[in-house]
């Protein structure tokens, strides 16, 4: 499979110091952090040749953000508490995962508007949804 159009190579993902991921786990975790992006700006960099610098460190962030959630999500049915002397073993809950999943898509909405607020592209900002606010 290859991944084509993304908005920040692995070699570039690299260069900003990301080293924790794998080529191939990157191009999925970017793929998934395009489309997050291409949502919120209704697709508005899709056609462009050049990517600006600010969507390519948010892409470095979401990566990073995405990739620490996905290890916790995976986390989930290990030990999440434990007591030696009275022996009780917890584990992480459906219910805490929920959660879990809720802070993440809040906190991938919050980061895009961060980094993307003010940035212009073909005149137009990149997070405009068509109301001013």
């Amino acid at each position: 499979m290859t991944f084509e159009n993304q908005y920040l190579t692995y070699d570039e993902y690299t260069s900003l110091g990301g080293e924790q991921i794998g080529e191939t786990p990157f191009n999925l975790l970017e793929y998934e952090a395009r489309k997050q992006i291409d949502l919120r700006t209704q697709n508005r960099l899709k056609d462009l040749d050049t990517i600006p610098d600010e969507v390519k460190m948010c892409m470095f962030n979401l990566i990073n953000k995405i990739d620490s959630y996905n290890t916790t999500i995976q986390d989930a049915g290990n030990v999440a508490n434990e007591q030696i002397d009275g022996y009780s073993i917890g584990y992480i809950t459906s219910t805490q995962i929920r959660d879990i999943i809720a802070s993440k898509n809040v906190e991938i909405q919050d980061l895009i508007i961060t980094d993307l607020y003010g940035v212009i592209v073909n005149n137009e900002h990149l997070i405009y949804a068509g109301v001013k606010w």
